[in-house]
Parts: C-alpha cells; sequence; structure tokens
C-alpha cells in the first residue's frame, strides 16, 4: 500500500517536471523533486489554512488571510518557474525567500501566538538547509527566529509603551520555546545535510573509481582476442567482448543481446559440453575443455574455460568463459607430430644405412684379402711347372716298350728322372703355397659370412622388443668395427660385468653401440695418439634400477661448451660429419626407455659416453 503511495505521489510530482528533467542524476531529480512537492504541499496547507480562518476566531483573521491567498499565488509561481525555469538554485531561493515572507507576514498580521509558532515554521530550516546549503538555511533560519521571537512581541506591544531597550530585553523571552526548536532544527538538519554531502562524495568517488576501474577492464577485455563471456546463474548474457560476441553470432547466425540466453532449448553439440561445464562451474568447480566449431567451412577448435563468479559471501552468482582458438595451434602440433614420425623413421633409415655402411665396409675390406688370395692363387697357377711334367710324362709314354734303354742309354732319358725330381718337388712347394691362400680365403669368405649372418640376426626383428644380452651384442658392434679398429691401431679393452638380460629393440640398441664406437673411433683417428684407447664398460647403477653401457676414448675430447649443444640435431664437430648420428642415437635411447649422455675432461683429454636402460623388473641387480 506504502508502496503504490510513494510511486502515485512521485508520478504526481514529476508531472510538474520537464522530460529532462526527469532524465537528471538521482541526486539532482530528487531535489527538484523535493522543490515541486514542497510548494505543492504549501500551495494545499495554505488554501486549507484559508478556509480555516474564515470559520476561526483568531485575531486579525482576514489579514491573515490575505497573507495566505497571497502565498498560494507565489507557490503557484515557483511551480510555474521550477517548469520554465532554467536555473534550479535561483528557483530555490525564491522558495525560501517566499516561505519566509509568509510567516514573516503572518507575525505581522496576527498576534496570536499559535499562528505564529505554528508546526509548520519548522519548513523553512529544513528547505533551506536542504535546498540551499548550511549557510544560507541558517540565514533563513535566523530571520524566521528573529520574527517569532523577539519581532513579533516588540511589533504588537513593545514600541510605544516601554523604552526601547527594555522593550526589547522583555521581548527575548517570548516564544523562546519555539526560537529554540527552529534552531535545534537547522542544526540537527545541517548535520544531515552535511552527512548527506560527505556521504554523497565519498559515494561519487567510490563511483568514479567504480566507473575508472571498470574502463579499464572493458578495454582489458577488449584489448585480447580471446574470447570473454559472462553469464548469470541462469545462462543469460551479462556482459561479453567484441569476438565472443562476434564467435557468437557466427555460430547462431544471430545477435545475443544482454540478458538473452546463451543455451539454446535443447542443446546439442557441441553446446551440450557447455552447457556441462557451465553447470560444473555453478557448483564452484573451474572447468576446462576443447570444442570443435563448424564455421567458415572448416571445423576450428576452441579451448574453453569455465570460472565461477563468487559474491562477497562465497556464494556463486555467475560464470565467466573464457575461450581461445587453438586450431593454428592444433595442426602445428598435428604438423609436428608427422615431423617427428618422419624424422624417426629418417633416424631408423639412418640408422639402418650407418650399419649397413658398416657391413659393407667390413666386407670390402674382406673382399680386397679375397682378391688378393685369388690373385696370388692366379699367378701360381700361371706359373706352375705342371706343364713340363705333363710333357716329361708324355716322352716317357712315347719310349714305354724300351723305357729302360731309353733312361739309361738316350741323352734326354737320362736328363728325365732328375727333371721329374725337381719338378715334384716344386709341385710340392706350390701346393703348400696354394693350401696356405686357400686357408686364407676360406677365413675371408667366413668373415664375410659371420658378418652378413650378424646383421640378419640383428636386423631381423626390427622395431620388436626381445631380451637380449648387452655383452654379446656389443661383441657384434665391435666386429663391425673391427677391420677399421685393427687398421688404426686402437686398443680395445673390455671390462663386462655380469648383468641379466635387457627388454629392447635389439636393433635400436645395436644402432647406437655402433654409432658410439664408429664416434670413437673417429675421435681417436683424429687425435694422433700411438696409444690410442677405446674402452667399453657393462655395468649397473647403485641400486641396481639401471644398466649401464660406458663407451670411453682418450681421444680429441670435446670442450665444454660443446657438450650441451652435443645431442642436438645438425650439430657437429667434424669437417665431413652430418650432425645426425649422436641425435638419432639420443631419440633411440629415449624410445627405449633410456638416457644417452656425454662426459669430457675438454680438448684433448678424450670423451666418455654413457648408455643407462632400465633393467628387467624381475632381474634387477641386488634383489
Amino acid at each position: 500500500m506504502l508502496q503504490v503511495l510513494r510511486r502515485g505521489f512521485i508520478a504526481g510530482v514529476d508531472a510538474f517536471l520537464t522530460p529532462q528533467q526527469r532524465q537528471l542524476p538521482p541526486d539532482k531529480l530528487g531535489q527538484y523533486r523535493v522543490l515541486v512537492g514542497t510548494a505543492l504541499s504549501m500551495l494545499l496547507l495554505n488554501l486549507l489554512f484559508w478556509v480555516n480562518l474564515r470559520s476561526s476566531s483568531i485575531a486579525g483573521r482576514r489579514s491573515v488571510a490575505v497573507v495566505a491567498l497571497l502565498a498560494v499565488a507565489s507557490y503557484a509561481l515557483v511551480l510555474m518557474l521550477v517548469r520554465w525555469g532554467r536555473s534550479y538554485r535561483a528557483v530555490a531561493l525564491l522558495m525560501c525567500v517566499f516561505l519566509t515572507m509568509a510567516f514573516l507576514g503572518v507575525t505581522l498580521v496576527s498576534e496570536d501566538l499559535r499562528v505564529v509558532s505554528h508546526a509548520t515554521v519548522m519548513l523553512v530550516p529544513l528547505l533551506a538547509v536542504y535546498l540551499l546549503g548550511g549557510s544560507l538555511g541558517f540565514l533563513f533560519t535566523a530571520i524566521v527566529c528573529l520574527a517569532v521571537g523577539p519581532f513579533h512581541k516588540l511589533y504588537h506591544s513593545g514600541f510605544g509603551s516601554k523604552p526601547p531597550l527594555l522593550a526589547i530585553l522583555a521581548a527575548l523571552g517570548n516564544n523562546s520555546s519555539a526560537v529554540v526548536a527552529l534552531l535545534i532544527g537547522w542544526c540537527l538538519f545541517w548535520l544531515h545535510s552535511s552527512s548527506r554531502e560527505q556521504a554523497h562524495a565519498a559515494l561519487k568517488q567510490a563511483l568514479e573509481t567504480l566507473r575508472e576501474s571498470e574502463g579499464k577492464l572493458s578495454n582489458l577485455i577488449e584489448s585480447t582476442d580471446d574470447f570473454v563471456m559472462s553469464l548469470d546463474t541462469e545462462g543469460r548474457r551479462v556482459a561479453a567482448n567484441r569476438p565472443a560476441l562476434q564467435l557468437i553470432s557466427a555460430l547462431t547466425g544471430s545477435e545475443l543481446p544482454p540478458g538473452a540466453p546463451l543455451f539454446p532449448p535443447v542443446p546439442r553439440e557441441p553446446w551440450s559440453e557447455l552447457l556441462v561445464l557451465f553447470k560444473k562451474a555453478l557448483t564452484g568447480q573451474r572447468g576446462r575443455t576443447e570444442v570443435e566449431f563448424p564455421m567458415e567451412g572448416r571445423s576450428r577448435t576452441l579451448e574453453i574455460i569455465a570460472s565461477p563468479v563468487r559474491s562477497k559471501e562465497g556464494r556463486v552468482v555467475g560464470v565467466t568463459f573464457f575461450a581461445r582458438d587453438i586450431s593454428a595451434r592444433r595442426e602445428a602440433e598435428a604438423r609436428l607430430a608427422e615431423l617427428h614420425r618422419s624424422l624417426l623413421d629418417v633416424s631408423r633409415h639412418a640408422g639402418m644405412a650407418e650399419v649397413a655402411t658398416g657391413v659393407l665396409h667390413n666386407v670390402g675390406n674382406t673382399l680386397n684379402s679375397v682378391n688378393v688370395s685369388v690373385g696370388v692363387v692366379g699367378e701360381r697357377l700361371r706359373g706352375s711347372r705342371l706343364p713340363g711334367l705333363a710333357r716329361a710324362a708324355e716322352l716317357m709314354k712315347q719310349h714305354l716298350p724300351s723305357l729302360g734303354s731309353f733312361l739309361t742309354e738316350d741323352e734326354r732319358g737320362r736328363q728325365l728322372p732328375p727333371y721329374i725330381i725337381a719338378v715334384s718337388e716344386q709341385l710340392v712347394q706350390e701346393r703348400d703355397a696354394l693350401l696356405t691362400e686357400v686357408k686364407s680365403l676360406s677365413e675371408s669368405v667366413e668373415h664375410m659370412k659371420s658378418v652378413v649372418s650378424m646383421q640378419q640376426e640383428n636386423a631381423r626383428f626390427v622395431g620388436v622388443v626381445e631380451q637380449v644380452q648387452v655383452a654379446r651384442l656389443l661383441d657384434d658392434a665391435l666386429k663391425l668395427q673391427a677391420q677399421s679398429l685393427d687398421k688404426e691401431g686402437i686398443q680395445v679393452r673390455r671390462e663386462y660385468a655380469e648383468v641379466p638380460q635387457v627388454l629392447v629393440d635389439r636393433h635400436k640398441l645395436l644402432q647406437i653401440l655402433f654409432n658410439l664406437l664408429s664416434n670413437a673411433r673417429h675421435a681417436l683417428q683424429e687425435s694422433g695418439r700411438t696409444d690410442k684407447r677405446l674402452t667399453v664398460r657393462i655395468g649397473a647403477d647403485a641400486g641396481g634400477e639401471l644398466l649401464r653401457i660406458e663407451v670411453a676414448d682418450n681421444g680429441v675430447g670435446i670442450s665444454p661448451e660443446n657438450l650441451p649443444r652435443l645431442f642436438c640435431q645438425g650439430f657437429t664437430t667434424k669437417k665431413d660429419g652430418h650432425g645426425f648420428g649422436l641425435h638419432t642415437s639420443a631419440l633411440a635411447a629415449a624410445e627405449l626407455g633410456g638416457a644417452l649422455t656425454c662426459t669430457s675432461p675438454g680438448p684433448g683429454q678424450g670423451a666418455t659416453f654413457l648408455l643407462e636402460l632400465p633393467a628387467l623388473p624381475e632381474q634387477r641387480m641386488g634383489r
């Protein structure tokens, strides 16, 4: 009921205001409403006062009635000036002047203290302080106090019957309670107005700070390319930046005005995923997901984060969505993954080619020995005395009937036995030499067969994980390098501890070992040392969790600045190197679940490569 009366009264007051005045800020609009409401109220009170005076016995009622009618006209003029005037303060000052003059007029025309000290006189300090401030309010209050107090007494009874000084002193105590009440009223109204002004100033400053903060936040949100949108607990739009609105428009084909729901009545993919994220955030949990949206003829992937918005009491009052288009990143990651797979394939093929090159190198060196042996055998056969022996046999065959007389009497026959003896001795020597070459040839062929067989055995199950004896595989890798190591005069030391088998891809491990041995061989070859030494060790760590394979040399060594880049693709210190072997070995070690590292005291002091592989759980050392 009170709300209805309030709305009705405000609507009646606003009818006297212009549309521009009704659009003023709340504080200014409130002052205009008080001004109009006071004028209307005083207009009504003076009309009622005038009607009551007609039947009243108050002395001088006609004069008071005239004053009341003049007051009615004054308040009507104030209502007109409020609507048509340009200065609010001038109209408010005129309103206070009219109100004060009305009370002064009543003081002059009425001797009755009931009229002079009527309760309506309290409106003067109240309105003057509210409309004009404390200083002008005190001025009007002082005028009314003088009129209600001594002036009324002096005017009606004091000026002719007593000396002026005695009349003034007698009049000061007249109607003192009304004067004190007016002063107390002014003081209270002034304190209220001051507090109100201070509160208004603090509120204004807080609003300016809030607007400044909102402006900064708005600029921050608008400056990002990410999608930002805030929703209330019903899923309706509260705030959103331009990229978010453009995204919603592109997805739905329509705008999303403030207060409109984001989710359709029957959400489908991908809106259903966002709805799940929204409901999770309403429970106070922060959620994240990746959603694919079909836009612009292609699929775009958005990374979306939903965060709850909490009140001071900790209650969830909304949800903020942060979204970022990661389509380009996803495509780049896919390309990177494809490149990584291609790199692994190339690395595997390079490793296979490296091992195959080692096989061909060993076979090639052995073929040189075979060619030498074949050449020696051919030369021996071409220089053999076997044709001469055949001719001697033919000569004996021709003289077979008289072979005895031929051997004793004929000159050619007498030379034949010594010749046969000499040829026989030479043929025995040739046979021994040929047997030696055939043996060497057989050993070379056997070596080629073993190298090829070893390569076939190690490459037969490429990509298959199996239990491998590390010592045997390391010996195989040394065999591939045997010819080159012997040729360079490199002394090989084997320091093998008893270790169990490991579960690895045989070919990958062989590839790593071959690369490490080849790298050590080149380092020793470039060092120019006479005491070239290559040491290979097999052992385990202190806890028995890892199997350790070390390949150490006393070659050219590695400078400290090159150690961090040693396993990077394309990095090499060799003139004819390609920077691929160690990088490939490091990748292969990681694929086997292990790690490949290197240490070196410095240039000219050799290097040690350490390959660590996880031991089988059931065969871990020391357990």
